[in-house]
């Protein structure tokens, strides 16, 4: 009897995002699976194409005398968990993306990589038998031969790389000997280790306190049964990376495994470092940063079962284990969560939907919960677990705010305020660290004459150039575009040009010209270009190799520095007036975040803040480290302004090279979905230019829909965007559920 499998074809095209069946050759029934990658002819032409096989039937949908076979599975070999094609099926319809994109999303690389081996060498006859070939070979000088036999009578068994270097002879020498059967060769796969497991000391259990007990207890109770999901909401240095590791033991116990989902590249060794000390090899890794090669052994040696415990940022939830019992999201506010690109999937959602799929149980934790995830947890939806004390310190974190129009007015023009400078000062004094932070990378923000007022844009961007004093360019941070500083207006021709504003560049060079002895490492987008640079960065820091770490965001997350007694934040006001309602929350979580990373031992911890607007409530709460009493301020205000979590938005973002043309037809639109939107109850607000109007020559404007619901949403997407898409095909039209980013 026949068999046909239903396959997805991998073109991102919305006419092909549909099954086609194939027919499945007798002599691959048995090596293609659901999920199986396998090779197809597509089209009148026969173009030879990937699929995804999601199922099977004896029984076909079309002309039986039309369907062509499946001609083999793809030379990549990978392939997908059944639960995770079904996983893949909700991304369309939760993300309104094409299956084929949310397919793509679940494998990690697109290309074939071959396997790493390693081969060895073994002698298959005695010394003395081998010493009478050596005489023979010696006699006709085959010295090539005679220098490998004599190799082998040191060694019974070598790499093949060893006895290549050692005697100084080609693969083909061996391939000789084993011809002759003197030597067998071996061949063994090994894995691309991103990281040295021989080089990390093995650590113990540490000893829970009360708190922490209760919440892993409150964790492994519910263990193997139906999937919840808890929401831990500690304090920084609360000990909530050795909460995750105790309950993770469990589940490995039980002949489970674990994802532990991390928000920054910027954060990954610390955190496997932490893990392989407890866990050893039984630990993977995966992010954007690893070779292709490193990818896929990764990916194999999960689906093989070789390791219980993969650890990365979002895309790492998609880890193909068969017996997952336990996802974990370390700092689940982060932004970095969600996509920005198709299928623009959270990771938080997909993890509780794979736990339901799965019976795992999702662990969320942070200092500071997205507002979203505390109002579930308040509604019982979520279970609310609580850290409320350091885990290690005893000291309370002096936290301290600085009006900056004061300093203005006593006559510092300074970038640091008097109290920071001095304890800086005092800091280095007594040989201890200090982390500065600034979210804001580059020298100077923008550049302008000063006689004209001309600020020098991006010819492709509507933004400003931002000054990097390293090389003397200017760079656009959308495009890339990069061109040389100018010495003269563009405009008015006038030589008075001048930088305006600050970035962590500058900051840099302030801190060495004001503090000449001082050792200072710099960490943002610019200096962490290179495969290891977040390792050696954080590790010179971490081995004491420097006094002053200079960063953006990725400095505030999750980092744990035992000599870090002082941290600054240079401008708290940057992400405060952002055209987003979620930029008090942005605010207040990274400045709680920031400042957490001093006194993280019994080493009293100091923070500053820098503030022209301290009276803020985002940072007169970062300052208490109050999160309910910022909670409880912030929720109103979303619940007045009918924002998230009261409400779901889906975001038109449309584009078009020709600026009149766009607001044309961006009004047209509108008027089409007003037709239909009033009668589901959908909220229109615009078309409004977005905030970034033109990026890379194309005009950008906006379209808010907003609805109570969520099916609401997904109602109007399905039933009348493809039309529109196809009436106004002349723009492009990208759409985003409940984004994190202000367009």
């Amino acid at each position: 009897m026949n068999k046909y499998a239903d396959i997805i074809v991998d073109i991102s095209h919305s006419k092909l995002d549909r099954v086609f069946q194939y027919r499945v050759p007798h002599n691959l029934m048995d090596k293609i699976v659901i999920g199986t990658v396998v090779d197809i002819p597509f089209g009148k032409g026969n173009k030879n194409l990937k699929g995804y096989v999601i199922g099977f039937t004896d029984k076909p949908n079309f002309d039986v005398d039309k369907i062509k076979d499946i001609t083999g599975v793809a030379s990549m070999n990978m392939s997908i968990e059944a639960h995770l094609i079904k996983l893949a099926v909700w991304m369309k319809e939760r993300y309104a993306c094409t299956i084929i994109s949310a397919l793509r999303t679940l494998i990690p690389i697109g290309k074939k990589v071959n396997e790493k081996t390693q081969k060895e060498i073994v002698r298959i006859i005695e010394a003395d038998e081998l010493k009478s070939y050596i005489k023979m070979w010696d006699n006709k000088n085959y010295k090539a031969l005679s220098r490998a036999g004599n190799h082998l009578l040191t060694c019974e068994k070598c790499k093949q790389s060893t006895i290549i270097k050692k005697a100084d002879i080609t693969p083909a020498v061996l391939s000789n000997l084993e011809k002759k059967g003197i030597i067998k060769i071996n061949s063994e796969r090994i894995y691309r280790e991103p990281y040295n497991v021989n080089n990390i000391r093995r650590s113990k259990n540490k000893l829970p306190n009360i708190e922490q007990q209760k919440v892993i207890n409150k964790v492994l109770s519910n263990l193997n049964k139906e999937s919840q999901v808890h929401l831990i909401h500690g304090i920084t240095g609360s000990g909530k990376t050795e909460v995750y590791m105790q309950i993770i033991e469990k589940v490995l116990e039980k002949g489970q495994q674990a994802i532990v989902l991390i928000p920054e590249i910027a954060l990954t060794p610390q955190t496997v470092r932490n893990f392989i000390s407890r866990f050893g090899n039984q630990v993977g890794v995966m992010h954007s940063k690893l070779s292709a090669g490193e990818k896929y052994d990764g990916w194999r040696r999960a689906r093989d079962g070789d390791i219980s415990i993969m650890i990365g940022p979002r895309s790492a939830v998609f880890t193909p284990f068969k017996k997952l019992g336990m996802i974990i999201i370390d700092e689940e506010h982060e932004m970095s969560y969600k996509s920005e690109v198709s299928p623009k999937y959270h990771a938080r959602e997909v993890a509780i939907k794979r736990g339901e799929m799965t019976g795992a149980d999702v662990v969320l934790g942070s200092a500071t919960p997205s507002l979203e995830s505390y109002h579930l947890a308040k509604e019982g939806k979520y279970t609310l677990l609580e850290l409320k004390e350091k885990a290690a310190s005893t000291n309370k974190l002096d936290v301290k705010v600085i009006d900056m129009r004061e300093e203005l007015i006593n006559g510092n023009k300074s970038i640091f305020s008097d109290t920071l400078r001095n304890e800086i000062q005092n800091k280095l004094f007594n040989k201890e660290q200090i982390i500065l932070f600034l979210n804001r990378r580059g020298y100077s923000r923008f550049v302008s004459c000063r006689q004209c007022g001309y600020v020098i844009k991006c010819d492709s961007c509507d933004i400003p150039y931002t000054y990097h004093a390293f090389g003397d360019k200017l760079i656009c941070h959308y495009c890339g575009k990069t061109i040389n500083m100018v010495s003269k207006c563009p405009s008015c021709n006038s030589k008075y040009i001048k930088q305006f504003g600050i970035g962590t560049e500058k900051v840099e060079s302030y801190v060495k010209k004001e503090f000449p002895t001082a050792r200072v490492l710099r960490m943002d987008l610019d200096t962490t270009t290179r495969k290891n640079s977040y390792d050696t960065i954080l590790g010179k820091f971490r081995n004491g190799e420097a006094d002053i770490l200079i960063g953006t965001q990725m400095v505030a997350k999750g980092h744990d520095f035992p000599d870090v007694t002082l941290v600054g934040v240079i401008a708290a006001d940057l992400s405060l007036y952002m055209s987003d309602f979620r930029a008090s929350e942005r605010t207040f979580q990274l400045l709680t975040q920031v400042t957490g990373r001093a006194g993280r031992s019994n080493l009293q911890g100091t923070a500053i803040i820098q503030s022209y607007t301290p009276e803020h409530y985002s940072i007169t709460k970062s300052k208490e480290q109050d999160y309910i009493g910022f909670y409880e301020a912030e929720i109103k205000y979303r619940q007045v302004m009918n924002y998230p979590p009261f409400s779901n938005l889906l975001v038109l973002l449309i584009q078009s090279t020709n600026e009149k043309e766009l607001i044309r037809r961006s009004f047209e639109l509108k008027n089409d979905i007003l037709l239909v939107a009033s009668r589901m109850g959908l909220e229109i607000i615009g078309p409004s230019p977005a905030n970034v109007s033109k990026i890379k020559n194309n005009y950008r404007r906006v379209i808010l829909l907003r609805s109570t619901g969520y099916k609401e949403l997904m109602q109007f997407i399905n039933r009348y965007m493809e039309r529109l898409s196809i009436k106004y095909k002349d723009i492009s039209i990208q759409m985003d559920i409940n984004p994190l980013i202000s367009y």
